[in-house]
């Protein structure tokens, strides 16, 4: 009898597959089961019939059942950390020197409104407000600049590299919110989460991960 799951065009009631979730195998589920479950074409599958783990848009059937006509970026294709690092300072340093001056300028209309020491709280206070919106001035201006078709912010097209879905193709203004209020969650865990792009194959961090984004080098378009 012929395996099943694992070379056939189309699937059928009998295919099992275990399901990897959160880097732990889970499963058998049926096909249905993995229709109910939403399965992604990185999502790692498994048959009894097959030696190792795939990613589900590898295997003919589940390719023809959910639709997965694109195929993922190559993996030579990723920016590396240091580029994302390098990207990421220059990029604090551009939104810092905005809010900067933003500050410099209502300290001085307020100098000009506001003589004398006893408003020197509410000069000191205003400008301190504008600084502490520096962040999210940050994300506002990441979300902007990723959801364009840039793809990447000033730092990232000056490291030559840029934000996309796992196809290469320009992420949504949802995708781009929850990747960069997924830094939030990256940076809460003690950076791990920035680290655990040393351990995916597709480069990605944490909030990478939650967004189904990855970043890539120019020279894709070469």
């Amino acid at each position: 009898m012929q395996p099943s799951g694992n070379n056939a065009l189309y699937p059928t009631a009998n295919d099992q597959y275990t399901l990897v979730i959160n880097g732990k195998p889970h499963g058998p589920f049926s096909i249905d089961e993995l229709k109910a479950r939403k399965i992604r074409p990185g999502d790692f599958v498994k048959t009894p019939a097959m030696d190792d783990y795939k990613e589900a848009h590898e295997i003919a059937a589940l390719r023809q059942l959910f639709g997965f006509n694109r195929q993922p970026l190559p993996m030579q294709y990723f920016g590396s950390f240091d580029q994302r690092a390098i990207a990421a300072i220059i990029d604090w340093l551009i939104v810092f020197a905005a809010f900067i001056m933003a500050a410099l300028v209502v300290l001085l209309i307020l100098l000009l409104a506001l003589p004398g020491d006893e408003n020197k709280i509410i000069r000191i206070g205003i400008t301190a407000g504008i600084v502490a919106l520096t962040p999210i001035g940050k994300i506002i201006y990441n979300v902007k600049m990723e959801a364009a078709p840039t793809r990447g912010t000033f730092g990232k097209q000056l490291m030559k590299i840029r934000v996309c879905d796992l196809y290469g193709e320009q992420i949504t203004a949802a995708q781009a919110i929850g990747r960069n209020l997924g830094k939030y969650l990256s940076t809460a865990t003690f950076f791990i989460g920035y680290l655990m792009c040393f351990f995916s194959q597709k480069q990605q961090c944490l909030h990478d991960m939650l967004a189904d984004t990855v970043v890539i080098k120019d020279r894709l378009d070469s």
